[in-house]
């Protein structure tokens, strides 16, 4: 047990025993005393998180991290996390927040909670140029590749039925797998497919069948009020100043939708 978390559960105890107050943590002015923010963001996916040529984390969701501790007043801890482990590090209290291309979903709502919508993020099938798909019924007895744990994984699973799923730790092992030829059909986030065509000129990958368009939004613990309150209303006055939209520009080259972001999370 870490001693932050031995803290909040001796507090909870001594709430507890009070008559008419609830036990309960408050990670928000845990984090402000601490001085500091933990926030798990995989580093392995560009441009939303990866190491630039100094060896520092680099990104849309690292700059949005960075903006987000700043604006709090405390310094940014980056906890370098995994798609299959995002939500598990908030739940062993390994991080305080998820920055890292978390996407909105009713399963995972059912254990974490989500700040508004701080982006948008379309999930795509795509494949080589030589090979033509236009519904998952194509995907039937061939390889695909995907990361483990994500969404695109969930509803290939549901989708393509036939399909020969080849799952991956993470994005940069998947496409090291597509580099070498092991597959040539994968799934993921519509963004990283420039950064995995660059890496391979001669594998140039075509978006063939968009499967949903998703909600990016910061994840927390659940029960947490103040701090949902104050991410929320983070996440509302930087898409209205337009500096999450400029954070995204500068990294994957296009505007997101900033009145449909706000009315999504109304």
């Amino acid at each position: 047990m870490t001693k932050l978390l031995r803290r909040r559960v001796l507090a909870g105890l001594a709430l507890a025993l009070v008559p008419g107050v609830s036990a309960h943590a408050d990670t928000l002015d845990d984090i402000k005393k601490a001085g500091k923010v933990r926030i798990a963001i995989d580093t392995a996916i560009p441009p939303f998180g990866m190491t630039d040529d100094k060896m520092q984390a680099a990104g849309s969701d690292v700059d949005t991290a960075q903006l987000l501790a700043k604006d709090l007043g405390v310094k940014l801890e980056i906890v370098t996390t995994t798609g299959p482990t995002r939500i598990p590090m908030l739940q062993t209290d390994k991080a305080d927040l998820v920055i890292s291309t978390l996407s909105i979903t009713p399963d995972r709502a059912k254990v974490i909670d989500f700040s508004l919508p701080y982006a948008d993020h379309p999930s795509v099938v795509a494949s080589l140029t030589s090979v033509p798909l236009s519904s998952y019924a194509d995907l039937a007895g061939k390889k695909v590749a995907v990361v483990r744990g994500t969404t695109q994984d969930t509803d290939l699973t549901r989708e393509a039925k036939g399909a020969q799923l080849v799952r991956y730790e993470d994005d940069s092992t998947m496409a090291l797998a597509f580099a070498s030829g092991q597959v040539d059909i994968l799934a993921t986030a519509r963004s990283l497919l420039p950064a995995i065509s660059k890496k391979n000129p001669a594998r140039k990958l075509q978006s063939r069948i968009t499967m949903q368009t998703f909600y990016l939004a910061i994840g927390m613990r659940k029960n947490e009020p103040k701090l949902k309150d104050w991410v929320n209303g983070w996440v509302r006055t930087n898409l209205q100043n337009g500096q999450l939209g400029a954070i995204y520009k500068k990294h994957h080259g296009i505007d997101i939708p900033v009145d449909q972001l706000l009315k999504a999370g109304s």
